[in-house]
């Protein structure tokens, strides 16, 4: 298995295989989500969906460095050995929160969003991981002008500075792996993320969601349709969360009619 080779094709045939083979050792039907794999546990984001989550999932928290933590960590810089194979060895879903650490540069965030997002999907096909979230940012559909209705059929828009460029290539990743690979994966796209709390004071950006609405998102990602057959969900889903704030740059009315979302904060 060449996991260097990105998408050639003896990788995308070792995809399909072990797919195959996850799903002729079940059942033949999903079952319930139970073990979740949150990557990039050095970042808030993590922490807070780790909590959220725990509430109703086993979770188990990964990142490159050494993290501390309440719940159950293990370092991994997610190359293309066995050790990555290892770390999704029983679980269920997978939150990609995909977040480069702060000193890393364009390059090694682009390398960050693609290599190791890679080998991190190929690792979950191969232990027949049911979903996976990936996390990415509404800053892609920023250059469009504000008064334009973008919804998830506009074409990204990635600038060269800031997280979109990077963001863009681990979406491109995440969906030609599902497509290839039948991998079920849901994209979500956030506005910038803050504390609840935060967006009481000053003045609004439209752009905000609240961490605990994000949270909302990521579990309903993760159980549509695990535990509710009649879910619209593909195996490739890419849904806008952004708050409940009538004025907000983008809205969210695919992911409340798809996932049944609904933003609690509006600042």
């Amino acid at each position: 298995m060449q996991r260097r080779t990105f998408l050639g094709s003896s990788a995308v045939a070792a995809v399909a295989g072990a797919s195959t083979a996850a799903a002729q050792s079940s059942s033949g039907a999903a079952g319930a989500i139970r073990r979740v794999l949150i990557t990039s546990a050095e970042h808030r984001l993590a922490q807070v969906l780790a909590d959220s989550l725990a509430e109703t999932h086993e979770v188990r928290l990964t990142g490159l460095n050494p993290v501390e933590s309440k719940h159950p960590f293990q370092q991994s810089d997610l190359g293309h050995e066995d050790p990555t194979d290892k770390l999704v060895e029983g679980i269920d879903a997978i939150v990609h929160v995909g977040e480069p650490l702060p000193n890393h540069d364009m390059h090694r965030q682009i390398d960050h969003l693609t290599r190791r997002t890679y080998n991190l999907l190929l690792a979950a096909a191969k232990a027949g991981v049911q979903k996976v979230v990936y996390l990415s940012t509404l800053e892609l559909l920023t250059p469009y002008d504000a008064k334009f209705v973008v919804d998830e059929q506009w074409r990204p828009r990635p600038s060269l500075a800031g997280p979109s460029l990077p963001k863009h290539l681990g979406e491109y990743t995440c969906r030609e792996f599902a497509r290839v690979g039948k991998l079920p994966i849901v994209t979500l796209r956030l506005g910038k993320v803050v504390p609840a709390g935060e967006m009481s004071r000053g003045a609004f950006d439209p752009l905000w969601v609240a961490e605990e609405d994000v949270a909302q998102a990521v579990r309903l990602a993760i159980t549509k349709g695990s535990e509710d057959t009649g879910s619209s969900l593909s195996r490739w889903t890419v849904l806008h969360i952004s708050s409940g704030y009538g004025k907000a740059r983008f809205d969210s009315s695919r992911a409340k009619r798809v996932l049944g979302y609904e933003p609690a904060h509006n600042g």
